[in-house]
């Protein structure tokens, strides 16, 4: 186990990785509800997607890149990937010793809280619908009848930059419709690229589907487990932001920045292990 140090308090940031962009939404949802947190995002770009990969080689790059982070001295490791917590949820809190928040259960929480006729939807990656994640997080609300579908290439239109257009919508609509057709009147965004695409989701949908954002929900359990830890900062202050990626770091901050305005800044290139 790598342990977490004992001076390492409220005063360390959070560290949260994804395979890429999507977890950037993750990231502004923390910043939104825990301004004075200091961050460090960590994007494993040369290696996404994540989604279409083995399980295990999805859990071998989720451990490398949060081997890195903690080598930063984060207080927090939030797992900002749905196809990464799938694979290595369990291995990272045997591997860490600090506090370790995932995107899967928050947000199946609050979809079964929000659902109306216990029809309930996950718009995923193939590697998260493989590892029926989500089908064990509502077991214990046997009456919710959970409709999966693989959506791959969302991820891809995210990481061009790509959140709208004709061929967006006709997409959309292809991997939206078992989801009509099975009556869901609440979707669960199971893949933190997905927000990012919330518009063209909702346009098809209707106004009558909830739409629950995995990121949002991990945002929520990042503050309730700080909390608990008695781990935040309470004070106002300028927090710092810090941006990896294991990809072109001129890319990253070009295409963050279409996606997230001002938010992104100042990426860093990092190598991990094998390409």
């Amino acid at each position: 186990m790598i342990p977490f140090e004992s001076e390492i308090g409220s005063e360390a940031p959070i560290g949260i990785f994804d395979s890429g962009f999507g977890g950037l939404t993750v990231a502004r949802a923390i910043l939104d509800q825990l301004p004075n947190e200091d961050i460090i995002y960590l994007g494993d770009t040369a290696r996404t997607p994540y989604g279409p990969r083995p399980i295990a080689e999805v859990r071998s790059y989720a451990i490398e890149c949060m081997d890195r982070l903690v080598t930063h001295g984060v207080k927090a490791l939030v797992i900002a990937c749905n196809s990464a917590s799938s694979a290595a949820l369990r291995d990272a809190r045997e591997r860490y010793d600090l506090p370790i928040i995932e995107v899967i259960l928050p947000a199946a929480r609050r979809a079964v809280a929000a659902t109306r006729n216990n029809k309930m939807g996950v718009i995923c990656t193939e590697a998260t619908a493989n590892s029926r994640s989500y089908n064990d997080a509502v077991v214990v609300a046997p009456q919710v009848q959970l409709t999966t579908q693989a959506c791959p290439r969302f991820v891809e239109f995210v990481e061009a930059g790509v959140t709208g257009g004709d061929e967006l919508l006709a997409v959309a609509r292809e991997y939206l419709e078992p989801i009509q057709r099975a009556g869901c009147d609440t979707l669960i965004l199971g893949c933190t690229h997905y927000p990012l695409l919330q518009g063209v989701i909702s346009y098809v949908l209707g106004d009558e589907v909830t739409l629950v954002s995995s990121s949002e929900e991990c945002a929520k359990a990042t503050y309730t487990v700080l909390q608990r830890r008695e781990l935040l900062h309470h004070e106002p202050r300028d927090a710092q932001r810090m941006f990896l990626t294991t990809g072109r770091d001129d890319d990253f901050e070009g295409i963050g920045k279409r996606l997230m305005g001002g938010f992104v800044d100042d990426v860093q290139h990092v190598v991990l292990g094998r390409r």
